[in-house]
């Protein structure tokens, strides 16, 4: 598709690619638009199992182009504005939409992976991450915070302490390190080879049970126990159902 994302589909499997390689993939709000739709895309084809993100070139994404995106402080405003019934604007959207899809997203990161870019990888469910990465919460250098939805996936992932050093400090730290702290899931010298084999384990277990795991962990992260222990009941109740219907249906043929 167009605004430099790519989206392929490969059985049952879904890749989007960043891709402006000659940019380090820096963003655009064209870039954030293609995200969004490319989330909207995979949504609507019901024999995907998982999603693999990446970046095209020799980074994942070394993120926002603040140059281009500045030259038009009007699309900023515009596109700063939440939509009503998400309650994200294009910025969070654009990384918060891979959440919302009941499919397992796996980012395979290389290179660069800094500001926005680095946003886009956490809110992935699954990262990977080559040897050689770099990883930044860089918006402190233009006096900024991280509002790409970062706020909510670094302190779910590594905590408030970590979170506010990585943020405060806009440090780039290497894949060990972040891996260590939680930032990376683990470190591959293949993450795009790494992310199909992870795909193809969790293809083989029910689809509603995959499902129902992502949106209960997504739904109860930070909730008190009482509402989790709830989302656990009308998380579980009709993935029970559903087996045992399954199983009356065996036993009757």
């Amino acid at each position: 598709m167009g605004s430099h994302i790519a989206v392929r589909f490969d059985g049952d499997r879904a890749y989007v690619t960043l891709d402006r390689p000659d940019k380090h993939n820096g963003l655009t709000i064209d870039m954030l638009h293609g995200l969004i739709d490319a989330a909207h895309t995979v949504a609507g084809r019901d024999r995907v199992r998982a999603v693999i993100l990446s970046g095209n070139g020799p980074s994942f994404s070394s993120g926002l182009d603040i140059a281009g995106v500045t030259r038009d402080p009007l699309a900023i405003v515009r596109n700063f504005i939440p939509r009503p019934w998400r309650g994200t604007n294009t910025f969070q959207e654009a990384c918060w939409a891979w959440r919302r899809l009941p499919v397992p997203v796996i980012a395979a990161v290389h290179g660069r992976c800094y500001g926005g870019g680095l946003q886009i990888a956490l809110a992935a469910d699954i990262r990977f991450a080559t040897p050689d990465a770099e990883f930044s919460v860089m918006e402190a250098r233009h006096g900024l915070v991280p509002d790409m939805s970062g706020a909510a996936t670094l302190s779910r992932l590594i905590g408030m302490d970590k979170a506010l050093l990585l943020t405060m400090t806009a440090d780039t730290v290497d894949a060990a390190y972040a891996a260590r702290i939680g930032l990376i899931t683990e470190v591959s010298a293949d993450p795009t080879a790494a992310a199909e084999a992870l795909a193809d384990r969790i293809a083989t277990r029910s689809p509603h049970a995959v499902a129902g795991a992502k949106r209960l962990f997504e739904r109860t992260w930070q909730a008190s126990t009482r509402r989790t222990l709830a989302i656990e009941r009308s998380t579980q109740l009709p993935l029970v159902v559903r087996r045992a219907r399954m199983s009356g249906e065996r036993t009757t043929k």
